[in-house]
């Protein structure tokens, strides 16, 4: 799926995976096709490696889980997770400095519950590491959807990583 025909889904200002205000983080940007899947094309750099040209396996792991956690986004860009249990399978090591891709998959819903599974692929789709996830929805107490511009910058953001007005 090309990154035109989809919807950008907001980015945060301070979270680590996808915080555009965040030096330290990932800064994913997320497009997802309005129905099941959703999409995140980044490059990993030397920051993120465990060993010398391979990605640390926690950087791994956070990127599927939040590319998983978003496909509870689609439709609904205010509906806030939490991720309840995560089992991940590590396929084959994760190249720092390679174009890669990360795909989320909604697989089930059920209340405030998400089945989801998420994978990282090399350029020529080869599926580096996957998961499956159990997903909840994130309670109105911990963040009023409401208030999430507000407390954490939560909106569309331009390349220069600002808030869309």
């Amino acid at each position: 799926m090309h990154h035109r025909l989809m919807n950008q889904q907001p980015n945060s200002r301070t979270c680590f995976a996808c915080g555009m205000e965040n030096q330290a983080g990932l800064r994913l940007r997320f497009f997802d096709n309005g129905r099941n899947e959703v999409l995140a094309a980044f490059t990993l750099t030397a920051d993120h490696e465990g060993y010398p040209g391979i990605a640390h396996g926690g950087i791994v792991a956070a990127i599927l889980d939040e590319v998983a956690g978003r496909t509870m986004m689609i439709g609904d860009h205010h509906r806030f997770f939490i991720t309840a249990k995560m089992e991940i399978r590590y396929r084959q090591p994760v190249p720092v400095g390679w174009p890669l891709q990360a795909v989320g998959r909604l697989t089930r819903q059920k209340g405030r519950l998400t089945f989801a599974h998420a994978e990282i692929r090399s350029p020529d789709q080869t599926v580096l590491a996957e998961a499956d996830l159990l997903l909840a929805g994130l309670p109105p107490a911990i963040l009023d959807p409401c208030e999430a511009e507000e407390k954490f910058g939560w909106g569309i953001y331009d390349q220069q990583a600002k808030p869309a007005v």
